[in-house]
């Protein structure tokens, strides 16, 4: 039976559940803590149902896709400004320790949703890199472990011709207000939508989790393989039949011809609240590029000095021409590649021990990025299960970027943290199932840096291949704020990405548009590294000889994704309490 709430009965729920947050379930009787944790459960609990699954979800699949028509969104805002107001009416103080940690997390996540409520972020569900669309994929690629996997997959398939009808009708409303994604940054993302309609229902991508059903019975399996193949070819392709043509003929001719955050309706505003939800810190867009420019310079001159250690004698601009057509940084087949990055996730498992005392219990598969959406994917994305290695147009993958790319995005990076967050049962489940892009991208960046003192790179070209990521990451900081708040020119990021960093064309290009159609997005890595290296710093300062490397990686992890305050400080109470970390082993 679906479970996804007709629009009547979904502002009854609210009506509902905003009445117990702030009736008995929040009364003067109960202790702060216990008020906090009522809010907290509750609402996790509304807001999977009403949003579940994701690309990253470890969560059984769901029996349906969300509900995204206007009354259910203004229902999701009332719900959570009133969630908002029930958490100021808790008297802080009185809160434990480790409640106040919750309250400062969840807070900032309440606020980052009724934001984008309020700004409508639903009436553009797609940008250069992510689409609604491409998202049903994650759930078809992830591993189905029993028979209820098939039939909520079977029953999700039903729901696509609704689920795009709506996403259509929101992208209508956004495209008569002027908020879309630049036109620019849209070209060619259509065939994405093409793969799914034209392919054979047997080699379409829903199909994929039918091709192998281990535990199922074969009489069954042939049932969910026909049902399968008649929902694909009956529902499912004529409703991606309808979004090509919506695409095509409406929303990409009429999306906006401007780039900038700044020119979508209360422009300025937006972009600050997506400065805020993407770094969780209160600066403003000049500080930031300030920032990012001051980063680039200095990191400029280390690049320079181990272009100087490769006995390279030409200038810069020279040895990334060299760099770019040399055959031996580059890998000749899928295969090497994929090879190579094993390799090094490998090479840090004989290290891991030193640097982490706990270890998370899950593992990861190094897979190539899937096809219809690897030309415009990035070179790399790990979580939870997973790190997935972009091996179209080999010519733009070089070998001495690979060692940080898999730092950052498998062990110790994404696939890495991401799972420790999700085993530490203790902690609230807001806390283990959420992502906050300015710790969790701030740790992956740290993670490739950290390769430095792990002994991975194991050359000066793989090192001038982590500063080439270094100095991406805080070029970010000049571009997406030059794009968004100083009025540059698409050509102008572009170029100054290819005066600084070191990326193949296809990854200038492919970054630009990205950071175009996702306003504030790029500015978490830098950012978020810069406090981690911060927190550290000061706790070596601090503790001297008594520093542990394996207890401070340990207390930031055990954390979860925090809001960078939060995370300072709790690095703050890590020196107060003389370096111990949250585990006896690596005190």
């Amino acid at each position: 039976m679906e479970k996804s709430l007709t629009r009547s009965a979904a502002v009854a729920a609210v009506t509902v559940l905003l009445a117990t947050l702030g009736g008995s379930g929040c009364s003067r009787q109960q202790s702060a803590d216990a008020r906090l944790r009522a809010i907290y459960e509750q609402e996790w609990k509304w807001r999977s149902e009403q949003l579940p699954g994701g690309e990253d979800s470890t969560l059984p699949i769901a029996d349906h896709l969300p509900r995204v028509d206007p009354a259910s969104q203004q229902a999701r805002l009332r719900y959570w400004e009133q969630t908002l107001r029930a958490l100021d009416a808790i008297p802080r103080r009185r809160l434990s320790a480790a409640e106040q940690v919750n309250f400062g997390v969840y807070r900032a996540q309440i606020e980052v949703l009724a934001a984008n409520q309020r700004f409508r972020d639903y009436e553009m569900p797609v940008n250069s890199d992510t689409t609604f669309w491409t998202d049903l994929g994650y759930t078809a690629r992830r591993p189905f472990r029993g028979l209820s996997d098939y039939q909520h997959w079977l029953a999700q398939m039903r729901d696509v011709p609704r689920y795009f009808d709506e996403q259509i009708a929101n992208m209508r409303a956004g495209l008569k207000r002027g908020f879309t994604p630049p036109r620019v940054t849209l070209q060619g993302r259509d065939a994405s939508i093409t793969a799914v309609s034209t392919a054979a229902p047997q080699q379409s991508l829903f199909y994929t989790p039918f091709n192998s059903m281990q535990g199922i019975a074969p009489a069954r399996q042939a049932s969910l393989r026909a049902d399968a193949l008649t929902i694909i070819r009956e529902r499912v392709q004529p409703a991606y039949v309808r979004l090509l043509a919506f695409m095509r003929d409406e929303y990409i001719p009429g999306a906006r011809t401007t780039l900038a955050a700044s020119d979508l309706p209360d422009g300025a505003a937006y972009y600050q609240a997506k400065i805020r939800e993407f770094t969780t810190l209160d600066l403003t867009a000049a500080q930031i590029h300030a920032i990012g420019e001051q980063q680039v310079a200095e990191l400029h001159q280390q690049m320079l000095a181990v272009m100087r250690e490769t006995g390279f004698k030409g200038d810069f601009a020279e040895f990334l021409a060299w760099l770019r057509r040399d055959p031996r940084f580059y890998a000749h087949s899928p295969r090497e590649l994929l090879m190579q990055a094993a390799w090094i996730a490998k090479r840090f498992d004989g290290v891991a021990s030193q640097y982490f005392g706990y270890l998370p219990r899950a593992r990861f598969a190094i897979k190539p990025v899937p096809d219809d959406i690897a030309p415009f994917y990035t070179s790399g994305r790990g979580g939870p299960g997973v790190y997935l290695v972009n091996t179209y147009d080999l010519p733009s993958r070089p070998l001495y970027n690979l060692p940080a790319l898999t730092l950052h995005e498998s062990a110790p990076g994404h696939a890495f943290q991401i799972p420790i967050a999700m085993e530490h049962k203790d902690q609230p489940a807001f806390r283990q199932f959420t992502y906050i892009s300015a710790y969790g991208e701030g740790w992956a960046l740290y993670c490739e840096r950290l390769g430095v003192e792990m002994g991975i790179y194991e050359d000066a070209y793989q090192r001038f291949g982590m500063l080439g990521y270094q100095i991406w990451r805080a070029a970010r900081l000049v571009v997406d704020t030059g794009i968004h708040a100083q009025g540059w020119t698409r050509e102008q990021a572009l170029d100054y990405l290819r005066r600084y960093t070191a990326l193949p064309e296809r990854e200038i290009t492919t970054e630009v548009d990205r950071y175009i159609s996702w306003p504030g997005q790029a500015l978490s890595y830098y950012l978020g590294e810069r406090a981690i290296l911060a927190a550290r710093g000061r706790a070596q300062r601090a503790l001297g000889e008594k520093f542990n490397i394996r207890a401070f990686h340990d207390m930031v992890l055990e954390l979860g994704s925090v809001p960078l305050p939060v995370l300072e400080a709790r690095a703050e109470r890590f020196i107060t309490d003389g370096g111990r970390g949250p585990y006896p082993d690596t005190e």
